[in-house]
């Protein structure tokens, strides 16, 4: 008996340990803005820094991420799929080899390109 409830309790650890942490999802890179992050001073001037932000898709919802900072100016390109872990308001993903660490800044419900004609006609 004691040897089945170490086996069933181990089992059980086990099950526990594996699924923790965040697990990774399916997506879709959909857009890609560059938006105003802030201003660098100059000698004399301030210049505009931009940041990439993107429109991620996974099933039925599309999350608005963005650069942490300008630095990284590699661009990704549109309807490049990937698998991508969601922690708190961090989105963490590799697209070709290099790893990305963005911001989420939004979070909305995808919308369906299907119904939208349907619902917008008033001679319905």
């Amino acid at each position: 008996m004691k040897k089945s409830l170490s086996l069933l309790a181990t089992l059980f650890l086990s099950a526990a340990v594996t699924s923790a942490g965040p697990q990774p999802q399916p997506g879709t890179i959909l857009s890609q803005t560059s938006v105003d992050c802030g201003a660098k001073k100059s000698k004399k001037k301030d210049i505009d820094l931009l940041c990439q932000q993107y429109v991620l898709r996974s099933g039925t919802t599309d999350y608005t991420i963005r650069q942490p900072k300008p630095s990284d100016q590699t661009l990704i390109p549109i309807n490049t799929p990937t698998q991508f872990t969601l922690d708190k308001n961090k989105v963490k993903f590799k697209v070709n080899g290099k790893s990305f660490e963005f911001i989420v800044v939004g979070q909305a419900a995808a919308s369906s390109a299907a119904a939208t004609p349907a619902s917008s006609d008033p001679n319905r």
